[in-house]
């Protein structure tokens, strides 16, 4: 037993020391200014990703604020040093320097866990990206037509997963209902045995794409890059269907995501590779799996929460059902009518956001506030450094919609979205989606929570921390 166990334990046994050797050596080569921002970098090579996971990005962003500075402090997370910039004004700094001060950087778990099969430095691909195709298949009027496809798929899903019969729990069933969707919008496929194939996979990287860039079995890291296999081949194995489908139908490019970017081509005829479409497939299927289910939750959880709320909504939402025939499916029209719902769920993404922020990554020294950040260092903006600021939105904890009448929050406060050149190109589907899952569900249920107190667990996504377990009360006929 022991020695089979040796070629297992060594490596485990030198792992420390071999990381603490390059910590020194990283440190002692490099120089920086004594005028950094205040703060802490925690522990050698964990920096404060201990903090982060114990108490969660609002909770620690809060903590520094109030212990450094309310402007910028330094921090150190996924093995980088980090200046995170706060407020307004922080905010409006990354926004406006975007390819001036700062590139954008995506962390090196998420680089390992989703690019692992595409060399994007030395892999020049033709100038068809997704960005010829965001704003083709996410603005507003593109959408449109998919809110039939949007409340068609609502529909289903709770009649056939939210049983009032028994206690469900909410967070897995819109992983599911998102994913499904992203399917049928981008890649127009509703196979469910191929679905089934994905989304255990997808729910895996999805874990580990904002963790320690440490690749050993047992790490979230590691399951990430193996989820990612399996969903990187079948994803693979769809582009190429879909490319000869396409080929076959000549002169036809299609309506969704997909069969566009097979057939898009450069100014030398050059088509998008393979890699290069299932790596903007599986981009927006992570954002749908991770962000979009956790921004639908939370939007459950405040109105299982605060019944004067759901009131307001439910009736918002029943003058909008009775204008409908009984199988008449929802349209974008309808979606527009939802003034006050969607002040309801901007202000669960004020008090919640989805996300921790975006990180980039300084190409020049600079200053800020009056602290040098140096060349090489990783800049933070965080929607909760200005959401909870009482500066920008009076008595911060209490939920009150009609911060959002009007003319609404004062530019660069209220950032659930980003802003600037980075501004998230899917909020417009964001804002469908939910609108139209909202209204399927209050139009059927009244939601009581069954675990009256349950905590928000805020991590690299916000989550209740058991799931979200509501009872389901159908309403009266």
């Amino acid at each position: 037993m022991e020695i089979l166990t040796m070629p297992y334990l060594l490596p485990l046994l030198l792992l420390p020391l071999s990381l603490c050797l390059i910590f020194f050596i990283r440190k002692r080569g490099s120089a920086h200014p004594t005028n950094l921002p205040p703060g802490s970098e925690g522990w050698p090579i964990l920096g404060e990703n201990m903090e982060l996971t114990m108490l969660g990005s609002q909770q620690l962003v809060r903590n520094r604020m109030q212990k450094y500075s309310r402007d910028v402090f330094k921090t150190s997370l996924l093995g980088e040093k980090v200046a995170v910039l706060c407020g307004a004004q922080g905010n409006k700094f990354v926004y406006t320097n975007q390819n001036k001060l700062f590139n954008r950087w995506p962390p090196l778990s998420l680089r390992r866990a989703l690019y692992q099969d595409l060399d994007v430095k030395s892999h020049q691909e033709p100038k068809a990206t997704f960005q010829n195709f965001q704003y083709d298949i996410l603005n507003p009027d593109s959408l449109k037509r998919y809110v039939p496809v949007m409340d068609s798929l609502a529909r289903e899903q709770l009649e056939q997963s939210w049983n009032p019969a028994s206690v469900v729990k909410v967070l897995p069933l819109t992983k599911t209902y998102a994913f499904e969707l992203a399917c049928r919008v981008f890649m127009n496929v509703a196979d469910s045995e191929r679905l089934g194939r994905l989304l255990e996979p997808l729910s895996l990287l999805a874990k580990g794409i904002l963790s320690l860039p440490i690749n050993l079995p047992g790490t979230a890291l590691n399951r990430a890059i193996r989820g990612c296999k399996v969903v990187r081949g079948e994803l693979k194995r769809v582009v190429e269907e879909r490319r000869k489908e396409m080929m076959m139908m000549k002169g036809s490019r299609g309506e969704d995501l997909l069969s566009k970017m097979v057939v898009a081509t450069n100014e030398d005829g050059e088509y998008m590779s393979d890699n290069m479409v299932v790596n903007v497939i599986l981009g927006l299927l992570v954002g749908a799996e991770y962000e979009l289910s956790s921004t639908i939750t939370i939007v459950i959880y405040y109105l299982a929460e605060l019944p004067h709320i759901y009131d307001e909504v439910l009736k918002e939402q029943m003058e909008i059902a009775k204008s409908k025939g009984p199988d008449e499916v929802l349209t974008w029209k309808d979606v527009e009518k939802m003034k006050y719902t969607w002040n309801v769920v901007c202000e669960c993404l004020r008090l919640t956001p989805p996300s921790i922020g975006a990180f980039n990554e300084s190409t020049a020294e600079f200053t800020y506030a009056g602290f040098t950040i140096p060349k090489g260092w990783k800049v933070l903006w965080t929607p909760h450094s200005s959401h909870m600021n009482a500066d920008y939105f009076p008595e911060p904890e209490k939920f009150d919609p009609s911060r959002f009448e009007g003319s609404g929050p004062a530019p660069y406060t209220y950032v659930p979205f980003g802003g600037g050149a980075r501004m998230c190109p899917g909020r417009f589907y964001v804002k469908f989606v939910i609108m139209v899952f909202t209204h399927n569900l209050v139009t059927r249920f009244r939601l009581e929570k069954f675990i009256p107190n349950e905590k928000m667990l805020y991590h690299s996504s916000p989550a209740p921390a058991h799931g979200l377990p509501l009872r389901l009360h159908p309403h009266q006929k």
